[in-house]
């Protein structure tokens, strides 16, 4: 039990089961709506939706572990009580299941690709594992790079879904168009956000880390910046999607959205709010990890409000 324990643990489990939660969510409650508009039929059927979401969960897993196993020195210091490899599961297993997972992915990725016909999607697929392994080895102590990385791997993890399900044929029917349009607008909107919030995220995880970073030679912003310049950074992206938060609201009052318009306040605003806050304030691992927690939380009821889009219709 130890042992399954320690591994869920070295996957991420709740991020592997939140990155299948956004792809479910964007699906059923965006792309089906939206072809449902225009009595156009999906083209994923669930079963390939399944083994779709699957590959992203294994390379999303096999990416965890890869950058487990090249940054153990640096969790010895950062953060040594959640520490797995070496401790609870040998290196030589560690690199077993990177390699595993990123197969079963690639080989799950290509078979949806074949049966859809989308071969990019399986291509692109290669491509995530083969930046999350650079990511891991290299990326992940330069300045800016490993950041954007993440963050444009994070929208992937929804534009995946639009790259199966828009097609892009001179012999598409307007409402073919209108439907792709409408899929493309809001997987877009929800991919910008997923890469701002994440990038916002990653720059406040540099700074919990500064510790074990700086001893082993990693260039993170705020080692080369310096702690204020990236607190600087970090609060100019919250304040843009703030305004891009409240400018949306403003669009969908004339829509009479109510309860949408109350939840982002109270769960994606507001927070945002707070953790400005409190970043201005921190200057301890503990009170960036806090920080860290609350980006989160908008991230995870950022995305949950895709509901409202099938809850008003789109």
């Amino acid at each position: 039990m130890k042992l399954l324990q320690a591994f869920l643990s070295l996957v991420r489990w709740p991020n592997l089961v939140f990155i299948a939660l956004t792809q479910f969510l964007f699906f059923y409650t965006i792309v089906i709506p939206s072809k449902e508009a225009f009595f156009i039929e999906v083209y994923l059927s669930l079963p390939l939706l399944v083994l779709l979401v699957l590959a992203s969960v294994c390379i999303a897993a096999a990416g965890y572990i890869i950058n487990d196993y090249f940054d153990l020195n640096i969790d010895l210091i950062n953060k040594p009580e959640k520490l797995v490899v070496e401790k609870m599961i040998k290196r030589r297993w560690v690199i077993f299941w990177h390699f595993f997972l990123s197969m079963m992915g690639v080989a799950l990725s290509f078979f949806v690709a074949i049966e859809s016909g989308i071969w990019l999607l399986g291509m692109a697929n290669i491509l995530c594992v083969v930046l999350l392994f650079l990511y891991s080895i290299s990326f992940k102590k330069k300045l800016l790079s490993g950041n954007i990385l993440i963050s444009i791997l994070t929208a992937w993890v929804i534009l995946v879904i639009c790259m199966a399900e828009v097609r892009v044929q001179s012999s598409l029917n307007s409402d073919s168009i209108a439907a792709n349009q409408r899929i493309l607008r809001l997987g877009i909107l929800y991919a910008g956000f997923a890469f701002v919030i994440s990038l916002i995220r990653e720059a406040v995880k540099d700074m919990e880390d500064i510790v074990g970073d700086r001893k082993y030679g990693c260039t993170t912003m705020p080692i080369v910046w310096g702690i204020q310049s990236t607190k600087i950074f970090i609060s100019t992206w919250v304040v843009i999607l703030i305004a891009i938060l409240i400018a949306l609201q403003v669009y969908v009052m004339p829509l009479g959205w109510w309860w949408s318009m109350l939840y982002a306040t109270g769960l994606l605003i507001y927070p945002l709010f707070k953790s400005l806050f409190m970043l201005q304030k921190a200057n301890k691992s503990e009170d960036y990890h806090k920080v860290s927690s609350i980006i989160k939380l908008v991230m995870l009821f950022g995305i949950l409000s895709m509901v409202f889009f099938k809850w008003y219709g789109i």
